[in-house]
């Protein structure tokens, strides 16, 4: 093979490597590394979609993968009282605003948003299909600091199957599956979204790669991600 050859497929390797790779985060999320924010701030979600209770789970599970990420989190139970208390709990009434309110308040740095769009359960494919957005807007300037769009399927299937029975097995697996789609717990469906679809924020202060991790590959803003238990 001439080398010529040679040196053309090594860019295209390259090339094809650094393609699947994604976006850099530091390209992704430039302001997050230009801000550097310190405290999070996480505002009760606004939940679009037909499942009532997912409001109150969502907001209950939001602090650990951001906590994990290196920030300091505002106590939910904590600020969920004050929030209540000056008339915050609805936050779409304040997601286009002025959050300079919040930044004085709270000392936070960060109000996070949350956009439930929808929660759909399949009993065939023994599946919840989620839709939310994230969205990191600072109190300091009102801007978005990070924000992404994801669609994330969670497997509910049962863990415990029933093989060498033919029909009547693949019925028993069917049966169970469905049942435990349809009585899934909100609260480990929202802990498997928020654990996947933050998996990549930029990593705050209290995290030991803190400033060094702006090479790393992001998934993007619009992502579609599949979640299992």
């Amino acid at each position: 093979m001439k080398k010529s050859m040679i040196i053309t497929l090594a860019v295209a390797l390259s090339a094809f490597l650094l393609a699947s790779c994604g976006t850099a985060k530091n390209v992704a999320f430039p302001k997050m590394y230009e801000e550097d924010p310190v405290v999070m701030l996480v505002m009760p979600p606004i939940n679009n979609s037909s499942a009532a209770d997912a409001k109150d789970y969502f907001y209950t599970t939001m602090s650990v993968p951001i906590c994990e990420s290196g920030y300091y989190v505002l106590p939910p139970a904590a600020t969920m009282a004050t929030l209540q208390r000056e008339s915050a709990y609805d936050s779409e009434l304040f997601i286009d605003g002025d959050l300079k309110k919040f930044g004085q308040l709270f000392g936070a740095d960060v109000a996070i948003f949350t956009i439930i769009k929808s929660w759909d359960k399949s009993l065939v494919g023994s599946s919840v299909t989620i839709e939310i957005e994230y969205i990191f807007k600072s109190t300091k300037t009102n801007e978005i600091l990070f924000q992404r769009d994801a669609k994330i399927k969670c497997d509910t299937s049962s863990n415990t199957r029933l093989s060498g029975f033919g029909l009547v097995g693949a019925l028993v697996n069917l049966t169970a599956d469905a049942i435990k789609t349809a009585t899934t717990d909100y609260v480990s469906v929202a802990v498997m979204c928020n654990n996947r679809a933050l998996s990549d924020v930029p990593y705050g202060k209290y995290h030991p790669k803190h400033g060094a991790d702006g090479a790393e590959g992001a998934m993007g803003v619009k992502v579609n991600i599949s979640a299992a238990k």
